[in-house]
């Protein structure tokens, strides 16, 4: 009797289906590998050694049950934060919502226009003003002419290029992985550290990537009507988020790792990127600093495409639409977003102290967000049966008040 050679294991069919749904997520994890993460983490590392990774670790747990929960809310419901948030609040209350999150969206949007800007600079030796303008048309151009899927093959590419990238610098400095180990997991705030320590924590729990994530996970096209396959895709949005988080957690830790090794070890102080990358040629050779600013380049081209997408959701929201870069709010509420980011850039004189300042926007918006999520996810009304547990309330509630008191204190450490 002939052997059937196409029927599948069924743990080939389980691999199959789950790289079926990797996607969403990693569109999430370029957010908190954005310039903003690369100037807190260079500044961290330089600064503090290893101890600071811990915040890292911390931010990323955070992080995953948050946007395990709103990726829920767009599955269960089929709409993103911003039409929820339209169609289940009083419209007053929902518009100042929804304005702050455009005004978060714009500036972070600047803080990856901005890097992707260095970066272009970094490479051309353009004048930072051109480069920005640059980087955000390429990005809108990107957005406009590419379908979903194209884009996130396009980000999935180019968080892969990240990824190698520090591979390649941790290769090239010497760690030490015990001491790198502990820092990961055994808290500590050496004095002084406060302001970095919430600066870590503004850039890996952001309000933009709440609204993305629960837009870009519908792209799955998700049978509503069907509970079994809505209790699967909930299972396999889970292994999404934890396999992307984890891979931001890693880049980020990478990002610490290596101004440890390369600068703290030296004593040398590190305030911005660019010096970052100026820095490690004559330390590591020009190979390392190239390679630095090639990954620069491709996480603020990545992130400023995603923010766009963020942006041009939040603001179709507003009016009751999801996100379709054709559609007139949609592309309108992308190009409102670069071209207050650029406003910003140019109305600047130092680059860093830019990112500064759009880090203290996100942190004055973060806990609107997150603390209407938690409403919307919580109600019967929006989410019938798969409304938040008792416990799940109680993890979300007690992240949204820690993330809450760590952003009062950078405040207050900033003012």
């Amino acid at each position: 009797m002939l052997k059937n050679y196409n029927t599948r294991h069924p743990f080939h069919e389980n691999a199959a289906q789950i790289l079926k749904y990797i996607g969403p997520g990693i569109l999430i994890t370029v957010g908190f590998i954005d310039p903003g993460n690369w100037a807190a983490n260079m500044a961290a590392g330089a600064e503090y050694g290893y101890s600071l990774l811990w915040m890292v670790t911390l931010s990323t747990v955070m992080l995953i049950f948050l946007q395990h929960n709103v990726a829920h809310l767009g599955i269960v419901t089929g709409l993103c934060l911003s039409e929820a948030t339209t169609a289940y609040l009083p419209k007053p209350c929902s518009r100042v919502i929804l304005c702050t999150a455009v005004l978060a969206a714009a500036a972070t949007a600047m803080a990856e226009i901005l890097g992707g800007g260095i970066a272009v600079t970094i490479l051309t030796g353009l004048p930072i003003g051109i480069s920005a303008v640059l980087t955000a048309v390429f990005c809108f151009i990107l957005l406009w002419t590419n379908s979903y899927k194209k884009l996130e093959k396009i980000i999935i590419g180019f968080v892969s290029l990240i990824g190698i990238s520090f591979l390649l610098e941790l290769s090239m400095v010497n760690v030490d992985w015990g001491s790198a180990a502990a820092g990961a997991v055994v808290p500590s705030l050496p004095t002084g550290a406060v302001p970095i320590v919430m600066s870590v924590l503004g850039a890996v729990v952001m309000p933009h990537n709440l609204f993305l994530h629960s837009e870009v996970i519908q792209s799955r096209q998700w049978n509503l009507e069907n509970a079994d396959v809505i209790k699967k895709q909930l299972q396999y949005e889970f292994l999404d988020t934890i396999f992307s988080m984890s891979i931001g957690w890693a880049i980020n830790s990478a990002m610490i790792i290596v101004a440890a090794a390369v600068f703290f070890s030296q004593n040398i102080p590190v305030e911005e990127i660019q010096q970052a990358q100026i820095m490690l040629e004559p330390m590591l050779g020009k190979g390392a600093a190239l390679i630095f600013a090639i990954a620069l380049f491709f996480a603020g081209i990545a992130s400023t495409t995603t923010a766009g997408m963020a942006g041009g959701s939040i603001y179709a929201g507003i009016f009751g639409e999801g996100y379709n870069i054709k559609d007139y709010h949609s592309w309108h509420g992308v190009a409102l977003i670069y071209a207050a980011a650029l406003g910003i850039i140019f109305c600047i004189t130092d680059p860093f102290q830019g990112l500064v300042y759009s880090q203290i926007a996100l942190s004055i918006q973060l806990p609107i967000t997150i603390f209407t999520q938690i409403y919307l996810t919580s109600s019967t009304q929006v989410m019938g049966k798969y409304a938040n547990t008792k416990l799940q309330k109680g993890i979300l509630g007690c992240i949204a008040l820690l993330v809450t008191l760590f952003n009062i204190m950078l405040l207050a450490e900033m003012f």
